[in-house]
């Protein structure tokens, strides 16, 4: 019994170092970057070239007005409509609902 015990712990030790364990990849920290102060303003920009002036009296040329439409020809009228059939004439007889 001495030695069942010694030799089933020893297959247990021998069958477990057996076993390869998956390697841990470990993730890449998170790099977060912070901007820092401003720094000093830069120097002023050169000043850019002066335009060229139109010489004296020149002026562009005016451009021409476009023709006036025609008028539309006048609508016609529209077609009369029928007469209506003429209503009965009314009888002598009154019709009196007594109140309750």
């Amino acid at each position: 019994m001495r030695y069942s015990i010694v030799f089933a712990a020893l297959t247990a030790v021998l069958g477990l170092s057996a076993c390869e364990k998956a390697p841990v990849a470990t993730p890449a920290p998170v790099v977060v970057t912070v901007p820092g102060p401003a720094g000093p303003q830069g120097a002023p920009g050169a000043t850019g070239a002066t335009g060229e002036q139109a010489q004296k009296g020149d002026t562009g040329a005016t451009g021409t007005t476009g023709a006036t439409g025609s008028t539309g020809a006048t609508g016609s009228t529209g077609a009369e409509g029928v007469q209506g059939e003429r209503g009965k004439t009314g009888g002598g007889t009154v019709v009196v609902v007594p109140a309750k």
